[in-house]
């Protein structure tokens, strides 16, 4: 089972195996790859830290815990329709991202994150709306 909070179900869609450094790159390849290879892995909605915010580098600015990150996981979960604490395999949050987020929705949901001018996320769901599970990272 992997613990993830809201705005994480997004950054997996559109991950390509960059991130804050090595160790946390390393942490999300393999939950991503998880994901990708078994698809009925249990993922639990958390609010706040998830098994990838537990490998953030500690330097600079810990957004994991600001009041717009939690609004953030609030509206995805809302949207989705996935309460904390529940437990959804991962092909159901893909399903729901299908039915719920377009990939437009993207520019709006992730306006300030720093990864969105990259345009893999709205790649990322351009795939799930095709019926096409993550990318091979």
């Amino acid at each position: 089972m992997i613990h993830l909070r809201g705005h994480h179900l997004l950054c997996l869609v559109g991950y390509r195996g960059m991130g804050y450094s090595e160790e946390y790159v390393e942490n999300m390849t393999r939950i991503h790859r998880q994901l990708r290879a078994r698809p009925t892995t249990l993922v639990r909605l958390v609010k706040g830290i998830d098994h990838l915010c537990e490998k953030y580098p500690n330097s600079g600015e810990y957004h994991c815990l600001s009041e717009e990150i939690f609004n953030q996981d609030a509206y995805i979960a809302e949207k989705l329709g996935i309460q904390i604490g529940q437990l959804v395999p991962w092909f159901e949050v893909e399903r729901r991202l299908k039915k719920y987020i377009q990939p437009t929705d993207i520019a709006t949901i992730c306006e300030n994150c720093s990864w969105r001018s990259y345009g893999v996320c709205e790649e990322g769901m351009e795939r799930i709306h095709k019926g096409i599970s993550l990318f091979d990272v």
